[in-house]
C-alpha cells in the first residue's frame, strides 16, 4: 500500500457577516486554523453592501498561500 500526500499551496475562503467585528473574528479564527497546515494570508479583498431594507452586510475573500 502506498500513500501519496499533496500539500495545499493555494486556498481561497469566503466570509460574510452583519458587522465588521464578527467578520474580523471569523477571518482571524480561520487564519489560526490555516497556520496548522502551513498557509499564510496572501491577499484579502472585502466589500460592504446595503440590502433593500438599508441593512449593512460585509463580505470578504481571503487568499491563503503556502509558506515558502
Amino acid at each position: 500500500m502506498e500513500f501519496h500526500f499533496d500539500l495545499i499551496e493555494d486556498k481561497v475562503e469566503f466570509f460574510e457577516a452583519i458587522d465588521l467585528k464578527t467578520l474580523e473574528k471569523n477571518i482571524n479564527k480561520q487564519i489560526e486554523i490555516n497556520k496548522a497546515i502551513m498557509l499564510t494570508v496572501h491577499n484579502v479583498s472585502h466589500q460592504m453592501h446595503i440590502d433593500d431594507k438599508g441593512r449593512l452586510f460585509y463580505s470578504a475573500v481571503v487568499h491563503f498561500k503556502a509558506k515558502k
